[in-house]
């Protein structure tokens, strides 16, 4: 037939349909529409109740455009689309509204196009239209097919994302609720939980997140709750740390600092990352070192003596003020001195050792040590604090200078 294109070897694309095919298509239009409805509704129920109900008349629409747009772009093929458009996304919205796959709309666009298939070779018989003009019709038919359902796909997707925004605002606002600390509004709390599927734990260890360039948290377990929003990043574990949830953070932490909390009464979940998000500023300190994921567990006697800088600074000033008249390089040789009987109770020569002095040096400093403190380093709760005093500041000094050992 003039204006088709005659593929000269197998597998050469078929050329375009004339603009007269779409004359001879045209007046089958009405028949074709009632014809896909009874065949869709037959093989789909469910779109059946559709049609007999409030939406049934915009699907018949939604159909008619579909069709009548495909042949109105066989006559031109710049010819308006867009009501055709948005009826495909609003059909893919209400899959996505119903809680279905696309599968089943899918199919019916598939069945759909068999139909008009069908239907085309008779006209084709009628018309003594050519196997290539057919042929041609079948290709272009189910390339119109996969039109249909990007746009429809579209709508889906439009919908899940709104509702996964909605659903993950959610289940932040449950977070942020769970951190607030005593008193819990638990109606609101119940509420969150109802609404988002999420089972309230006995127990939950949180993770501070250090901020990141790329803040994403990738393969987290569905109970996990997460915030990457927070400029502080973190996220909640239903339970303990175990085994399994250490390497789903590995996976969906990849890249990125953080620090694990510990294991607490859900009602102490502000604790937990508290101390998670101390422990990311003592890394940034120098005091602990860093690795990809590092656990409180590991650093409870630093947080301690950490938790509060300017209460430590007051009992330093109160255990150390023996010798705060003393010029500064005398005072570092007894601090350290006395550091080091305190953390060994050694003798002199295992102290001179440590301190790379002669065992004399070393008695002659705990002589000076005893006449200086006196009963401070005899009386057991005096010499803990100053003990405590002691160790808090190596750790202040770390911080200040890394090559200070623990």
């Amino acid at each position: 037939m003039p204006g088709v294109a005659q593929p000269s070897e197998l597998g050469e694309p078929l050329g375009p349909l004339p603009q007269e095919f779409a004359a001879i298509v045209r007046p089958e239009i009405p028949g074709l529409v009632k014809e896909i409805g009874l065949e869709v509704t037959r093989t789909y129920p469910e779109y059946a109740r559709l049609l007999d109900g409030p939406y049934g008349q915009g699907i018949r629409v939604g159909v008619e455009q579909s069709i009548s747009v495909f042949v109105e772009q066989v006559a031109e093929p710049t010819a308006p689309s867009a009501l055709r458009d948005e009826m495909c996304r609003r059909f893919g919205r209400f899959e996505a509204y119903e809680g279905r796959s696309l599968d089943q709309l899918h199919g019916a666009y598939r069945l759909g196009a068999r139909i008009a298939l069908r239907r085309a070779k008779k006209v084709g018989r009628r018309h003594n239209l050519s196997p290539t003009m057919m042929l041609t019709f079948a290709d272009a038919l189910f390339a119109y097919v996969d039109e249909l359902e990007k746009l429809s796909r579209e709508g889906y997707l439009e919908v899940r994302a709104a509702s996964t925004d909605h659903t993950g605002t959610l289940r932040r606002r449950l977070l942020h609720l769970i951190l607030a600390g005593r008193p819990a509004p638990r109606t609101a709390i119940a509420e969150l939980c109802e609404q988002t599927g999420w089972t309230m734990p006995d127990e939950v260890t949180l993770v501070a997140v250090r901020p990141s360039a790329d803040p994403g948290c990738r393969g987290a377990d569905r109970d996990v709750l997460v915030d990457f929003t927070d400029p502080q990043p973190h996220l909640l574990i239903p339970g303990p740390l175990d085994d399994a949830r250490r390497r789903m953070l590995d996976r969906a932490l990849l890249d990125t600092r953080a620090a694990v909390g510990l294991t607490v009464p859900t009602a102490m979940a502000s604790d937990s990352i508290r101390w998670a998000r101390r422990v990311l500023e003592l890394i940034d300190a120098g005091v602990v070192d860093e690795a990809p994921i590092v656990l409180c567990e590991d650093h409870l006697l630093t947080l301690w003596l950490l938790s509060d800088t300017a209460l430590l600074d007051r009992l330093a000033q109160r255990e150390l003020a023996p010798i705060a008249g003393i010029s500064a390089n005398r005072r570092e040789r007894l601090i350290e001195t006395l550091r080091i009987w305190l953390d060994t109770r050694g003798t002199a020569a295992q102290m001179g050792e440590l301190l790379d002095v002669h065992p004399q040096t070393v008695r002659y400093r705990m002589r000076n040590l005893e006449s200086i403190f006196g009963e401070q380093l005899v009386n057991p709760e005096a010499r803990f604090s100053t003990e405590t005093v002691l160790r808090a500041r190596r750790l202040q000094l770390r911080a200040r200078n890394d090559d200070v050992p623990l």
